[in-house]
């Protein structure tokens, strides 16, 4: 039982930190991949 447990938080912790990673990193992402070189 107690195998089953902690296998279920594991599962909740990693589900949790991608929605959380997907969430504060996308818009960063997005801005650099939009920005264009200077123009000389």
């Amino acid at each position: 039982m107690w195998v089953l447990m902690i296998e279920a938080g594991v599962a909740l912790f990693l589900l949790l930190f991608i929605v959380w990673w997907t969430m504060f990193s996308g818009p960063k992402r997005e801005d650099q991949d939009h920005e264009e070189p200077p123009k000389e």
